[in-house]
């Protein structure tokens, strides 16, 4: 990989580490006023929680060695949540109000920029090589 695009898909990894984490964290720990904020299940949101902590320490040790695989399965792994994220409010499965509504779609916008900002910086890596 080019200096610049390792440069910029480094960033762009720990920028999606760091995100991951604090907002891990912060489902874990804050589960139980998040449910009543959000009418989202404490349960749902400690699991979420606890898949985000080590999914962020991951893309954290990917950003330290980049590979097109570890960012292809970091691009992947983000994919799958937007379209999981999306999926659970038109499941049925939680009835989240508008609050909740908005953080499962505004979490899935933010992981969808950094998916594409990630797919932009292998693409670019891919034309340099």
């Amino acid at each position: 990989m080019t200096p610049y695009s390792s440069i910029f898909l480094r960033k762009v990894l720990v920028a999606d580490a760091v995100i991951s984490g604090i907002t891990g964290l912060a489902l874990l720990v804050g589960a139980g006023p998040l449910e009543e904020l959000f009418a989202v299940p404490a349960a749902l949101l400690r699991v979420t929680g606890l898949i985000l902590i080590p999914f962020a320490a991951i893309v954290l040790f990917f950003s330290t060695e980049i590979s097109h695989s570890r960012v292809w399965a970091v691009i992947t792994v983000n994919a799958a949540w937007v379209a999981a994220s999306v999926l659970v409010l038109f499941s049925g499965w939680i009835q989240p109000n508008a609050f909740g509504i908005a953080f499962v779609l505004g979490q899935a916008l933010v992981v969808a920029v950094l998916t594409e900002l990630q797919f932009a910086g292998l693409r670019r890596t891919t034309a340099a090589a």
